[in-house]
């Protein structure tokens, strides 16, 4: 009997899409784990990955994809397609570059469309209930988190889109998996605002808090307790290989505040408790102080 395939997006060294390529490969599928650059794959192809140039947001490179990836697999449809890749643009909603912020929605939303489009036919080709798309969000998709807004809105889309996607997948029999993740350690900060420190623009009205705000910009009050991207793997892999995967899948340090906080403790509360963990409340204080509220 032939393995179950996997294809799985943004696998570069050190992200979330490396771990969980090498945990399905451990886990006896046949893994085809993609990048835009090969160079930062070549540590799974020495595992007997086999590697798959993919660029998200270019279409010739999806084709060309689609096109190497049925030779691979010889016509025998994919199991499992996981839209991994994704990017972050942090920077307060009123400051935000509408350019950089639109090129953070192609990668984390319209890439997984395009993406799953260009493949629903070798997914179509495997065996009749079998196929399933996952689609990597994050618990960001419930939450308000401050100088977070452009990445928690792009999530947030992600996740209806694929609510929606599951209901019509059903005359398929495809099955449609969201995976909302919470704080994992890996490359995600360091790669976020095209792998620059965010800095507020030069005329910014925070500009009182500027080093403040800029803290919080960067993630690094999160860093810390992350949870380690192996055993999370571990338990995505497991969850999405079921023979019943659940429609959705929370995993990740503080996924309960997405699940469960966001979703049902006041918006009094929970605006207070964002306010105090994200810097809010000290920039309020500092802003106020400046006597530049107005």
């Amino acid at each position: 009997m032939s393995k179950r395939s996997v294809l799985i997006t943004g696998c570069s060294r050190g992200g979330l899409g490396d771990a969980l390529a090498q945990e399905s490969h451990r886990h006896g599928l046949r893994v085809i784990a993609t990048a835009r650059n090969l160079s930062k794959v070549a540590h799974l192809s020495d595992l007997g990955i086999e590697v798959v140039q993919l660029d998200v947001l270019s279409d010739s490179s999806i084709a060309s994809a689609v096109t190497r990836v049925e030779q691979l697999l010889d016509n025998a449809g994919l199991d499992i397609l996981l839209n991994n890749a994704g990017g972050n643009y942090a920077m307060p909603v009123v400051d935000g570059n509408i350019s950089e912020a639109k090129a953070l929605f192609d990668l984390n939303f319209w890439s997984y469309i395009t993406v799953t489009q260009a493949f629903i036919p070798l997914l179509r080709a495997t065996a009749a209930g079998t196929a399933l798309i996952v689609n990597q969000t994050s618990i960001a998709a419930a939450m308000s988190t401050p100088w977070w807004g452009y990445y928690n809105a792009s999530k947030a889309a992600a996740a209806l889109m694929t609510d929606t996607l599951r209901l019509e997948m059903q005359p398929f029999n495809i099955r449609v998996c969201e995976l909302r993740t919470g704080n994992v350690k890996s490359g995600f900060f360091n790669n976020q605002n095209a792998g620059n420190k965010p800095k507020l623009p030069e005329h910014s009205i925070y500009s009182p808090a500027s080093d403040h705000v800029e803290q919080y910009l960067t993630g690094d009050y999160l860093k810390a307790d992350g949870m380690a991207s192996e055993p999370w793997a571990r338990a995505v892999v497991a969850q999405i290989t079921a023979s019943n995967p659940p429609y959705r899948i929370w995993e990740g340090t503080h996924w309960w505040v997405g699940r469960i906080v966001c979703q049902y403790f006041p918006t009094w509360l929970v605006n207070m408790v964002f306010s105090q963990k994200s810097g809010v409340n000290k920039v309020v204080q500092i802003i106020r102080a400046e006597g530049k509220t107005k």
